[in-house]
């Protein structure tokens, strides 16, 4: 019973290890960009050879640990060709002076110093993170104000829900040209001191940028604190008011603190969405705007970092270079987001 045993894992290990080396191979002769026709071959026998060595582990945890994995496969695939595999190629590829389909040479840092010596580049993370700090503020207070309206007792709540999340559903493409034209023909007909749009100026411009943006949002963040308020137990509250708190009191030391978990959710999502806004920049201004910075003049005035990296690489057809500035973005965006949750979380503690 033992040998059987013995043997069968030896098998096991056989198959493990063989079905590895020959994924291994198939994914290399594919980066190599090797015509072979027996790619797609190694590459199923390889599929199998893991499985069926996972399948003789001669042990029940092990076959139990095969339906997992067979199950979880498809989200897994997904999530690494997807994901994991774009992030280190773009990150090599972020080293050489690939055009978007080979590459002729490695680079080094190069693409990365030619960065921060781009004013232009310089300017749109500055107004990114500028963006940023003002709708984490404004998209919050506007959303919990909208939550705390609907979950008042008064008539008419789900149609007033419903049309304040109306317009997350309109994508931003769409969303900017019609706030275009209505900055730029309705709104000057209804104050008639406003000569020219507010996207004609740079710093009108933005301000226009940021109105679109909270008036999208807030919808969306908005059913999340309604549902976190929804949560608030209803003999907290009503003992609250039998000791004569009054509804400031209830908001701010009871509610709140008790909906601290969905604060740090809905600023988690307001940091990340507009750390990536794309759309809307690009509809309502495309990124145009003139203003002086680092002793130069700049025509992208309005212009944020995620457009900034689309112009680079697909407008201006610098494919490596606009790599190096988006994997930036990515650690930019993953340590700030990490900061955020963490101080949210610690602020959940004293609350």
């Amino acid at each position: 019973m033992n040998e059987a045993s013995a043997s069968k894992k030896l098998l096991s290990l056989v198959c493990l290890i063989g079905g590895a080396v020959l994924l291994v191979a198939s994914l290399a002769l594919d980066f190599m960009g090797s015509k072979a026709g027996y790619r797609g071959a190694l590459l199923v026998i390889g599929i199998i050879g893991v499985i069926a060595g996972m399948y003789l582990l001669p042990t029940r945890k092990y076959h139990r640990t095969l339906i997992y994995v067979i199950f979880l496969f498809p989200l897994l695939f997904a999530f690494v060709v997807t994901v994991i595999i774009p992030l280190f190629l773009g990150l090599f590829y972020s080293f050489t002076n690939w055009n978007g389909i080979r590459y002729t040479e490695f680079v080094g840092l190069a693409n990365y110093t030619r960065m921060f010596r781009q004013p232009s580049f310089i300017w749109s993370i500055l107004l990114t993170a500028l963006f940023v700090v003002f709708n984490m503020i404004l998209v919050n207070l506007v959303a919990f104000l909208l939550a705390l309206l609907c979950t008042s007792k008064l008539k008419g709540m789900g149609f007033f829900r419903a049309s304040y999340f109306l317009p997350n559903l309109i994508g931003g493409i769409v969303l900017g040209y019609i706030w275009q034209f209505i900055f730029s023909n309705v709104v000057t007909r209804i104050i008639t001191s406003m000569k020219f749009s507010m996207l004609s100026d740079t710093k009108t411009a933005f301000i226009a940028i940021i109105i679109v943006y909270v008036w999208q949002y807030a919808g969306y963040i908005m059913l999340i604190y309604i549902t976190g308020l929804n949560t608030v137990p209803g003999d907290v509250l009503e003992a609250a008011n039998i000791d004569g708190a009054n509804a400031m009191q209830t908001l701010f030391q009871i509610k709140i603190p008790m909906i601290a978990p969905t604060i740090t959710i809905c600023t988690f999502l307001t940091l990340t969405s507009a750390f990536k806004q794309f759309d809307v920049n690009l509809s309502l201004t495309n990124g145009t705007g003139s203003l002086m910075f680092m002793g130069e003049f700049l025509t992208n005035g309005t212009q944020m970092l995620a457009l900034n990296i689309y112009n680079t690489a697909v407008v201006e057809n610098e494919y490596a270079f606009g790599q190096a500035k988006a994997f930036l973005f990515f650690i930019i965006l993953a340590c700030v987001s990490i900061l955020q949750v963490r101080i949210s979380n610690s602020k959940e503690v004293e609350l």
